[in-house]
């Protein structure tokens, strides 16, 4: 229980600090530190990850930072593959959704370690793209439980013409959006299953991720950006090298 809440805490940070980062530490932290069963662990990751991002969202109001033109041209279309996404994590095993989501580790990772230069701000907008894009992302958040933070401020910046200010605000709300559009339609998954939920486990997640995303907006004034986000890659690439470990000897077994 120690070391969950101490995963907890490091996904709210994560937030707080770079606006991305915290969804993909939340399926790790609910499957090896609080022992959940995989496909429940997703299911409660997409509800942790909604609320955490919906609070951070809410604090950008005040400033009118959320385009939120642009935040429905992704996010609903977002909400629709996220509901796609979990529809097809139906016929896909739990331990494949988390070699899936260890590849999705590995291209964060990338992702992050890019010099922040090759994202250029006011970028001309193109809605169509932004649309494709999230459905696209949508679809990978249903099925391995990730809100794609890493996935959706590039494509806002690039595709939407954002700041980057703008971007992290908005792509905040778009994972709320997308988070509990896959959450509503994982209820019925884990139903058939005969898997319920521990919504013990997601209130105190949720509760302490929210708290972490307080102290990484204040450390975030602290701590250089490229360096954090160069660490947390780093990280990133570790964690998704255990799960290999850990998920690949099952993955063989299985089609033996």
């Amino acid at each position: 229980m120690t070391l969950g809440i101490i995963g907890a805490v490091f996904i709210g940070l994560s937030l707080g600090l770079m606006g991305s980062g915290g969804s993909i530490l939340t399926v790790p932290v609910l499957v090896y530190l609080f022992g959940q069963d995989e496909k429940v662990a997703i299911a409660g990751s997409l509800a942790i990850v909604g609320s955490i991002a919906l609070a951070g969202a809410l604090t950008y109001l005040k400033d009118k930072l959320i385009d939120w033109k642009v935040a429905f041209l992704f996010g609903i279309p977002g909400m629709l593959g996220t509901y796609l996404g979990a529809w097809i994590a139906v016929y896909i095993s739990g331990i494949i959704q988390l070699v899936l989501f260890a590849m999705v580790m590995v291209v964060a990772a990338v992702m992050m370690l890019r010099k922040s230069n090759q994202i250029p701000n006011g970028s001309q907008r193109h809605l169509t793209k932004i649309m494709v894009d999230g459905l696209v992302v949508g679809v990978i958040t249903g099925i391995v439980g990730v809100g794609g933070g890493f996935m959706i401020v590039p494509a806002l910046v690039l595709l939407g013409g954002l700041n980057m200010r703008n971007a992290v605000a908005t792509s905040l709300m778009i994972i709320a959006m997308k988070s509990y559009s896959g959450f509503y339609k994982y209820l019925n998954v884990l139903k058939q299953q005969g898997l319920e939920l521990d919504w013990k486990v997601i209130g105190l997640v949720t509760f302490i991720g929210i708290l972490g995303t307080f102290a990484g907006n204040y450390l975030c004034r602290i701590i250089p950006q490229n360096q954090l986000k160069k660490y947390f890659a780093y990280f990133l690439m570790l964690m998704a090298v255990v799960i290999f470990y850990k998920e690949i000897p099952n993955v063989v077994n299985s089609f033996q």
